[in-house]
C-alpha cells in the first residue's frame, strides 16, 4: 500500500522551498502526494513565529489540520517548534516534532531511513514556480527579529551546489526559479573566496538557461550597484524586495537597522534608473516602541515618497529574546494597529497606482493554477496577478497577454496575436 502525503507551508518563501524539498525526499521514499488533506496518511505543516500572531496561527492551522483528518500521523516542524517545542508536541496527532536545527533529517525521521529525493518537477507540490533555498540564518542585530533566534548564524549552500540544483530545475522544466535565503542578501559572506549575491545571480544568468530568475528579500545594506546592474538582463524579474521597515530614521535607529532613509532612498532610486518599471516592495512595522505620532507620521511621508508597488505591514509584535522588548516608550497594541491599517490604506493607494501604469500593456506571465472559478491564474516579472480564461492547458507556460484592469488587485488577461507579440522574459 502506498502512503500519501499532504504538505502545507506558513510564512516566508524560505519555509515553502524547504517542504519543497522535503516532499521530494517523501516522494523518494515511496510516498505519494494526496491531493486533499482529508486523503493524506501523513501531514507535514512548516510552520512560522515571527510575530506572536504567526505563532498562533501555526498552532491553529495545526489543530485544524488534525481536525479534518484524525487518522493522519503529523510532522510538524519550522521556527514555531524551535519555540515552543513541548506545546508543539502536546497537540493532538503529532507524532513528529522537527526544530530547525533538525530540518535536514526531517524525511529520515519520518521514513525511518536515508533515501535519495526525486527530482522536484513544476506543480508537483502546487506551485509551478521553484523556491531555491541557496542561504539561512541571519548576523544582523536587528533588536526586533526573533527569526535570527530561531534560524540562528548565516550560512549559505556552496555557488557549485546551486547551480547544480537550478541546472536540474530547469531541466525539469521550471520556467521561474525564486531564490530564498532568511538573509539572502548575505549570501556568500561564510563561504571562501569572497563570493557575493552577486556573484550567485551573475553565475545562474549564465550558466542556466531558466527564463526567469527572482530574488526574494533582500536587505537595503547588502544591494550594491554590481547587484542592481545585473537589472539590465531581462531574465531577472522585475521585482525587487527591500524590507525598509521604518521610514523615520529616529525609529531606525531604535530598530538597530543598517540603513537610513536617504541610503534606502538612493537604492531605490538606482534600481529604478536601471530599470524603470521595477517593482519595489517592502516591508513597514509600525507602533514600534518610542515612535511619536511624529515619527509614524515621518514613515507615511517616505513610504508615500517612494512609491512602492507593495507594501506588508506588520503591527509591531513582542518576541521574547529580542532586544526591542527591553526598549522604552511602549506604544498601545490599540495604537499599533491603527496605524497598521492606516499604512496598509496608503500601501493599498501605491499598489493601484503601481498597477494603473501597465493597463493595456501586453506583458509576459507564467499560468501557476486554475482557480475554483476555472480560470488560470498566473504573473507577470514585476509580479502583477493575471487571471485568464482559456480552455488550453496552460499550466507552467509563458504567454504574452494584454492587461486589462480587473477585480481588485487582479488584472484581466486577454491573448493576443503573434503578431503583437516582442520578445518578453
Amino acid at each position: 500500500m502506498t502512503l500519501k502525503v499532504y504538505l502545507e507551508s506558513l510564512g516566508c518563501r524560505l519555509n515553502a522551498a524547504e517542504i519543497e524539498q522535503l516532499g521530494c525526499q517523501l516522494l523518494g521514499g515511496g510516498f505519494t502526494p494526496a491531493a486533499s488533506v482529508e486523503e493524506a496518511d501523513v501531514l507535514v505543516l512548516n510552520t512560522c513565529a515571527v510575530t506572536a500572531e504567526a505563532a498562533r496561527k501555526s498552532r491553529r492551522r495545526l489543530n485544524l489540520l488534525h481536525r479534518r483528518n484524525l487518522h493522519a500521523a503529523i510532522a510538524v516542524l519550522g521556527c514555531w517548534v524551535t519555540a515552543e517545542s513541548e506545546v508543539a508536541g502536546a497537540q493532538p496527532g503529532v507524532n513528529w516534532v522537527v526544530p530547525n536545527a533538525e530540518k535536514a533529517r526531517a524525511a529520515d525521521q519520518i521514513l525511518g531511513s536515508p533515501v535519495a529525493p526525486v527530482p522536484w518537477v513544476p506543480g508537483l507540490w502546487r506551485h509551478t514556480r521553484a523556491f531555491l533555498p541557496v542561504q539561512d540564518g541571519c548576523d544582523s542585530a536587528c533588536t526586533y527579529c526573533y527569526t535570527r533566534v530561531l534560524r540562528g548564524p548565516a550560512h549559505s549552500t556552496p555557488l557549485a551546489a546551486v547551480l547544480a540544483q537550478a541546472q536540474s530545475m530547469t531541466a525539469q522544466g521550471a520556467q521561474e526559479i525564486v531564490l530564498t535565503g532568511v538573509s539572502l542578501g548575505a549570501y556568500g559572506h561564510d563561504l571562501s573566496g569572497h563570493v557575493q549575491l552577486a556573484d550567485l545571480v551573475a553565475a545562474l544568468l549564465e550558466q542556466t538557461t531558466v527564463p526567469r530568475l527572482r530574488l526574494s528579500s533582500v536587505e537595503p545594506w547588502d544591494v550594491d550597484e554590481r547587484l542592481l546592474q545585473l537589472w539590465e538582463n531581462p531574465r531577472l524579474c522585475q521585482q525587487l524586495h527591500l524590507p525598509l521597515q521604518s521610514g523615520c530614521d529616529a525609529t531606525l535607529r531604535r530598530m538597530g537597522r543598517r540603513h537610513t532613509t536617504a541610503e534606502f532612498a538612493a537604492r531605490v532610486a538606482y534600481a529604478r534608473a536601471i530599470c524603470p518599471e521595477i517593482a519595489v516592495t517592502t516591508d513597514i512595522i509600525t507602533g514600534f516602541p518610542g515612535e511619536t505620532e511624529a515619527d509614524f507620521a515621518a514613515s507615511l511621508g517616505f513610504v508615500e515618497e517612494l512609491g512602492f508597488a507593495r507594501l506588508h505591514v506588520f503591527p509591531y509584535s513582542e518576541r521574547r529574546g529580542t532586544a526591542a522588548t527591553r526598549l522604552p516608550g511602549s506604544v498601545s497594541p490599540q495604537l499599533r494597529t491603527a496605524r497598521a491599517a492606516q499604512m496598509r490604506a496608503l500601501g493599498d493607494s501605491l499598489a493601484a497606482a503601481y498597477r494603473a501604469h501597465f493597463a493595456g500593456d501586453i506583458l509576459p506571465v507564467l499560468w501557476e493554477r486554475r482557480d475554483r472559478a476555472g480560470r488560470w491564474r498566473g504573473f507577470t516579472s514585476n509580479y502583477l496577478e493575471v487571471i485568464l480564461e482559456s480552455a488550453a492547458d496552460l499550466h507552467n507556460t509563458l504567454t504574452a497577454v494584454r492587461l486589462l484592469p480587473g477585480a481588485g488587485e487582479l488584472f484581466t488577461g486577454v491573448q493576443v496575436e503573434d503578431s503583437e507579440q516582442g520578445t518578453f522574459y
